[in-house]
């Protein structure tokens, strides 16, 4: 998957069909409400130019510096670029085409030219800070196994920071939802470290989101928009979540986007948005330019953010819970995150002072293993009891203390509690004894608990 792109690649446009489009291009392009045309319609390609009944070209920023809509003077530049990245080749090139040669020349091109508005010296420095920031990942492969990549299991990750990708839209672009209004930046230090979730996005980029882009290609092959439909979940965001840590999570992760994958987001709608937030965008958005912010749009209204959506997506595409006919996103992430074998996942952050517990139950006909993750350098006792029988003990007084390093880029510690797997029924009670004395804060506990079905 990610192996040279030394070959050429397919499909060459010429500087004609660069400003005026391909007769034969059936690829569905974007109309101005996110939608494709049909795949009846004549071969032509559609553009916000061509609603302008006066014939006048048209500058609007969503056909700019789009194949098919280049100036002559933008398609010198292409043509520059290309002949650079041919004769550079090596990692240079594999740079420019991260997602594969699958993407074809002239989007791929094109997206690299427009983050840096066809200022030919800027794209070159841009493509060049990309092949040593991605430098690094490159000699792991780009982290292929998540788990190696964030030092736990994603759905763990997934837990503290809800993101996925349901479905695809109306255009053939992959459908992101991430749900920074519920990021639980204490639970996530306790499982990993900004190093892994940088390792992790490096793993969703190159790993899931390009198998996604591959595959619906493989399917279409006209499909040539490699971009995502993303919503931004701002539900129960406060000001308080946004800590330094918080920013450095979605910081960590835009870095890479903003240089290594230029031009990726095809439409964002910000959704469920605080009142402090609307006003701090509305700030914002004069400073952005105005082809970025025209595809940036806030709705806090939920009847008006459904209606969006699905004009921009099929139903069966948008989960449930935002207002289509697809898999809630809680059990969408929890099929595919879920470990092989593990039939429920249960997760809860427990801050311990002196003393803490939560409570879980195993059905009957299951067992449950349980796991306990921090960065606390206080010595816990930890123990799991029935909570309907005290005197019946799953797990006594088991000594648990991180023995790591305390800095951002530093694994948590971890123990698996249960070295005999809880039969269910059982109400199971998870109980945390500081050694530290009674008016000592002992720290954070994120306890993981897999129910599997019982062999």
């Amino acid at each position: 998957m990610n192996g040279s792109t030394n070959a050429s690649p397919p499909g060459q446009w010429t500087a004609d069909e660069l400003m005026h489009g391909q007769a034969s291009d059936a690829s569905p392009p974007t109309s101005p409400n996110g939608s494709a045309t049909g795949a009846g319609t004549p071969k032509k390609r559609f553009s916000m130019r061509t609603m302008k009944s006066s014939g006048k070209k048209s500058t609007d920023p969503l056909d700019w510096g789009m194949p098919g809509h280049l100036t002559k003077e933008e398609v010198d530049v292409f043509m520059k670029f290309r002949d650079e990245v041919e004769k550079r080749g090596g990692e240079f090139k594999n740079t420019v085409y991260s997602f594969s040669l699958i993407e074809g020349e002239a989007y791929c091109l094109t997206r690299w030219l427009r983050a840096r508005k066809f200022v030919y010296e800027d794209v070159i420095a841009m493509v060049e800070e990309a092949t040593e920031v991605r430098a690094d990942a490159r000699k792991h492969e780009f982290y292929p196994d998540p788990v190696s990549a964030l030092g736990c299991g994603p759905s763990l990750f997934m837990h503290c920071y809800p993101q996925l990708y349901p479905g695809k839209a109306k255009n053939g672009c992959p459908i992101f939802i991430s749900k920074p209004g519920v990021l639980n930046t204490d639970a996530m230090e306790c499982i990993t470290s900004l190093d892994g979730i940088l390792k992790f996005h490096w793993h969703v980029m190159m790993h899931d989101y390009k198998k996604r882009l591959m595959e619906h290609k493989k399917a279409h092959p006209d499909f040539c928009n490699f971009q995502t439909v993303t919503v931004i979940d701002l539900e129960h965001l406060s000001t308080s979540q946004l800590s330094k840590r918080a920013l450095s999570i979605v910081k960590t992760q835009t870095a890479i986007d903003s240089v290594c994958f230029p031009e990726t987001m095809n439409r964002t709608l910000v959704i469920n948005a605080p009142r402090f937030f609307s006003m701090t965008w509305s700030i914002i958005k004069g400073w952005i330019d105005p082809r970025t912010a025209s595809k940036i749009e806030l709705i806090s209204s939920r009847k008006s953010w459904e209606a969006r959506l699905r004009e921009l997506c099929d139903e069966d595409e948008i989960p449930s819970d935002y207002g289509g006919k697809g898999p809630a996103t809680t059990s969408a992430l929890e099929k595919e995150y879920a470990p092989e074998g593990v039939i429920q996942e249960h997760f809860q952050l427990v801050h311990v002072g002196s003393s803490g517990h939560c409570s879980v139950e195993v059905p009957s006909g299951n067992e449950m293993e349980v796991t306990v993750w921090s960065r606390s350098v206080q010595e816990v006792l930890v123990s799991i009891v029935d909570e309907n029988d005290k005197s019946k003990v799953f797990v006594s007084g088991v000594s648990f203390t991180h023995t790591g390093g305390t800095g951002d880029n530093d694994k948590p510690s971890s123990i698996l509690l249960t070295k005999k797997r809880i039969v269910g029924p059982a109400k199971t009670k998870i109980k945390f004894e500081s050694k530290a004395g009674r008016f000592s804060s002992a720290g954070n506990y994120f306890v993981a608990c897999s129910i599997h079905e019982m062999k």
